[in-house]
């Protein structure tokens, strides 16, 4: 394999770490508690006729396909993989994310306590009111605990 994640990433880790993060849009701590939690959920078997991609390639496609929006024939050339393979492991790898974390990060409030807490904090830390929380320009939630 000689495509962005054994060469690139790899050196800019080793030389660059800012652009090393900007690369992934996470730092390497967090790509590695990232592959730590959710590695296991798409880990695939190899088989007779094929040696599966690892679940850290299937990670760092889906994070660079998230932070960039890049079509897949473009990571297809990046990353040497096929399109549409990464057309399989973005969603895959997507829904592992969001079931890993799912209850840690989109915590629903169940009472009205909790409801206007969340309000109090949105208010006071963004200065806008009544509001519990907003969708960046990109879909992403922006909870009213976030820096």
């Amino acid at each position: 394999m000689y495509g962005q994640y054994k060469k690139l990433i790899e050196e800019l880790k080793l030389e660059d770490s800012h652009s090393f993060r900007d690369f992934r849009r996470v730092d390497d701590n967090m790509f590695v508690e990232l592959l730590e939690r959710v590695g296991s959920r798409i880990e695939k078997q190899d088989t007779f006729w094929k040696k599966l991609l690892s679940p850290g390639l299937r990670l760092a496609i889906t994070l660079r396909y998230l932070a960039t929006g890049d079509n897949y024939k473009t990571l297809s050339f990046g990353f040497r993989v096929a399109h549409n393979t990464i057309s399989i492991i973005n969603p895959e790898t997507c829904e592992a994310i969001i079931a890993e974390y799912l209850k840690d990060v989109l915590a629903c409030p169940t009472t009205q306590e909790q409801w206007k807490e969340l309000a109090s904090l949105f208010s006071n830390k963004w200065n806008f009111h009544y509001a519990v929380g907003a969708l960046d320009g990109n879909g992403h939630q922006l909870p009213a605990n976030s820096q």
